[in-house]
């Protein structure tokens, strides 16, 4: 039986839990290391009128993701990190805005080629959690626009 290499992901999205990037990583990989390229991937947000939004307002974190280099980073860059602090009690009010977080990864595993891997390069992985995350942004701006 060969051996299958185990994956996570990590995702950003709006307040509404539509993504905007996501990445891959081998299972093994610290979610700190990631963090600042997940940020970095977050494309041009249009919308309003003005210049579009180059970066977030704030990024929204659970522990694992709590570090002093991370978060000086962040407020170097003008985004407020909102993560909790390892031993620290939990910030109120939290965990409403980490549904958000739970439920954009649960309709991301409706696509069955994501919550399976079958693909044996991660290439062709990443090309399907690139596509569908384009399919749910389409779909929430087709909703919106009729």
């Amino acid at each position: 039986m060969k051996r299958r290499q185990l994956l996570r992901g990590a995702l950003a999205h709006t307040r509404r839990g539509t993504p905007l990037h996501a990445i891959t990583t081998a299972a093994s990989v610290n979610d700190i290391t990631q963090t600042l390229n997940l940020v970095d991937g977050i494309p041009p947000v249009t919308g309003r009128p003005g210049r579009p939004r180059r970066r977030p307002e704030c990024l929204l974190g659970d522990m694992a993701y709590d570090s002093k280099a991370v978060r000086g980073e962040l407020r170097r860059r003008r985004i407020m990190p909102v993560i909790s602090r390892k031993g620290a009690p939990n910030i109120k009010g939290l965990s409403k805005l980490r549904y958000v977080v739970e439920q954009a990864f649960a309709v991301l595993q409706q696509f069955k080629r994501l919550a399976v891997r079958w693909e044996r390069r991660l290439e062709l992985h990443g090309a399907f959690l690139s596509l569908a995350c384009r399919l749910i942004c389409w779909r929430r701006l087709k909703k919106a626009g009729s």
